[in-house]
């Protein structure tokens, strides 16, 4: 899979040139610690694999595919964990040929001299400017022979996130896996729900279920808002107390073998709604309803968008939030006070994943096999001009959809989302799945 993939960028690529591919950089937490290492999601594309200091190389005209990485060294590895190593490196990822990423300059200039045209990621540029550029300008200046360097530089990162943008069988699968495994986990998060809990107990049990399944880490910050809490769109502080009478608003998802779901539910805290949060509750599941049915391949994202506006601005007027037309309120946007977000983005190996929106102006059209969220909403400040039964609410719903010929297919359907289903899910006990006899 992944040498197919590196044929298709070879491919793409333009006569008489390379592209010059890195690693994720190692990141300080504090002081000598490091975060979680997570690999920068074009390299782990192209390679699936999952070490920094690293770089591959590309070249067109003889289609090789070249990775600098890391050596083997036994006492780096006792401290910091195992690597596969030059050796192996070929072989196992099916490259050309390896070397050690310190020796980059030696073998690289090898590589590329005379070479007419240098590729690479523009959102790269300090580390090809820290390692590439010196071996470049080397090139640059041979005497008498000042075309040994490139004379174009050109970004790839077009050419990579179009193939990025439609999910090949393989990936599919583990994205169905992830948004399974986050559906399981946003259903024990509302059968453990109850007031006087915290915000962060939600988190928690988001996280325990990501991890018993199989998938270590959230692919973003969990966001786990009550009350008004809700209202703020990327809330991530996590550590208020869950009231009697409130909703709460989770929008968590979790990466599994590198591939993100996203999914956002809001419920009571209580396990029923008010009269009031179940009026704006409606509209905004109907807003999603009308946007799922316009997310078919030939369709852009303003058409899905387009429809779930219609369906919540007539849901403000007729609650008296809004007033006058519905066509007047999208002209003039006063929606844009309760619902400021789009409709929705890519979804892949990262959770807004690559994808290009407009092409030369034109907005892209829908392809089979785009994965892809929808996830309208309204979010009524305590401090908006309506009625005071409204005050406070923030409401979003989201779920994970694959586009397809005739429709789309809707991968985090395990979630509850209509009130009754949510209703009932929440009068369910919380079982911890490790203590199988819990009463």
């Amino acid at each position: 899979m992944f040498t197919q993939r590196r044929k298709a960028l070879l491919e793409s690529l333009p006569p008489d040139s390379y592209a010059v591919i890195f690693a994720a950089p190692e990141k300080t937490r504090s002081n000598d610690t490091e975060f979680l290492f997570r690999q920068d999601s074009d390299f782990y594309y192209l390679t699936g694999f999952n070490e920094q200091n690293a770089c591959l190389v590309l070249v067109s005209d003889t289609q090789e595919a070249i990775l600098f990485c890391q050596e083997k060294d036994p006492t780096a590895e006792i401290w910091h964990g195992r690597r596969l190593g030059v050796e192996q490196a070929a072989d196992t990822l099916g490259m050309t040929k390896a070397f050690g990423f310190a020796e980059i300059s030696e073998h690289l200039p090898n590589i590329i001299r005379g070479i007419g045209q240098c590729g690479y990621m523009f959102g790269q540029q300090r580390v090809f400017l820290d390692t590439i550029d010196p071996i470049l300008l080397s090139l640059r200046n041979t005497p008498k022979a000042p075309d040994s360097a490139p004379v174009n530089l050109f970004d790839i990162t077009p050419i990579l996130h179009r193939s990025r943008m439609q999910k090949s069988d393989a990936e599919l699968a583990l994205i169905r896996r992830s948004c399974d495994i986050a559906a399981n986990a946003h259903k024990a998060a509302m059968r453990a729900c109850q007031p006087g809990l915290s915000e962060a107990t939600l988190e928690a049990v988001l996280h325990y279920h990501f991890a018993l399944e199989g998938a270590r880490l959230p692919a973003y910050n969990s966001i786990v808002g009550g009350g008004d809490n809700a209202c703020i769109l990327h809330y991530t502080v996590n550590n208020q107390p869950l009231r009697e009478g409130d909703l709460v608003l989770i929008d968590a998802g979790c990466e599994y073998e590198g591939y993100a779901s996203d999914i956002t539910r809001t419920f009571p805290v209580n396990g029923q709604f008010s009269p009031a949060q179940a009026e704006l509750y409606d509209v905004v599941l109907a807003a999603q309803a009308a946007a799922i049915a316009r997310c078919v391949a030939g369709n852009q994202f303003a058409d899905m968008q387009h429809a779930a506006l219609e369906v919540l601005v007539a849901g403000l007027i007729d609650l008296g939030i809004l007033h006058g037309t519905v066509e007047d309120n999208i002209d003039q946007q006063t929606y844009r006070a309760y619902y400021m977000h789009g409709i929705g983005h890519f979804l892949g190996l990262d959770v807004h994943d690559a994808g290009i929106y407009q092409h030369k102006g034109e907005p892209t059209k829908l392809q089979p096999n785009m994965v892809l969220t929808i996830e309208p909403g309204l979010y009524i400040a305590r401090d908006s001009e309506c009625p005071e039964q409204y005050k406070g609410i923030g409401i979003r719903i989201e779920d994970d959809v694959v586009v397809q010929h005739n429709g789309c297919e809707i991968l985090t359907s395990g979630v509850p989302k209509t009130r009754a289903q949510i209703e009932a899910l929440m009068g369910e006990a919380y079982r911890d799945p490790l203590c199988p006899s819990q009463a």
